[in-house]
């Protein structure tokens, strides 16, 4: 298991742990940034049926240099559980921090999930436009076919007459 320094939060080194070919990070650490207790988190973890599916046990070594079994989850799912931690709950010289990453997180889940509903408006705005086109065109088409038709009944007609020797002053 190869491990990597990845950020240093309040003087604390955070690790990332690879772990066949899966990145690891050790909560300890962050907790320890945070001055968070790091047993609530775990148990916290724990309890919650996602983080429970994904966390592991591994030997990372600690801020003192020995290996430790510490608590680990994915790097993907560690910026989810941060985002679960109660600004409250952490030092005071962290709370505007975890304050201001929470407010980041619910701004780039809201911009995805708007920009995703706005993405479909605007598709299906595009959408009904296209269809206006189609039905103007075929709307068209049917004037046209009208007219051709019209045209086409007066050219017989004309033609019928033309060739018609009776003058039309004995028809009746």
């Amino acid at each position: 298991m190869n491990q990597s320094l990845i950020c240093k939060i309040n003087g604390v080194d955070i690790v990332t742990v690879n772990r066949e070919g899966e990145i690891f990070v050790p909560i300890r650490p962050i907790c320890d940034a945070l001055a968070i207790d790091a047993k609530v988190q775990r148990r916290k973890l724990a309890s919650d049926d996602f983080f429970n599916s994904v966390e592991v046990i591994m030997t990372s070594t600690g801020a003192d240099g020995k290996q430790y079994e510490m608590t680990c989850i994915p790097l993907r799912d560690v910026y989810g559980w941060l985002a679960t931690i109660n600004p409250g709950k952490v030092a005071p010289e962290a709370r505007e921090a975890v304050t201001r990453y929470r407010r980041e997180c619910y701004d780039v889940l809201y911009e995805h999930f708007s920009s995703s509903m706005r993405r479909t408006i605007e598709a299906n705005n595009a959408e009904i436009d296209l269809l206006k086109q189609i039905n103007s065109a075929i709307s068209d088409e049917k004037e046209a076919k009208g007219r051709r038709r019209k045209a086409e009944e007066s050219l017989s007609k004309l033609r019928a007459e033309r060739l018609n020797p009776t003058p039309s002053l004995f028809i009746g």
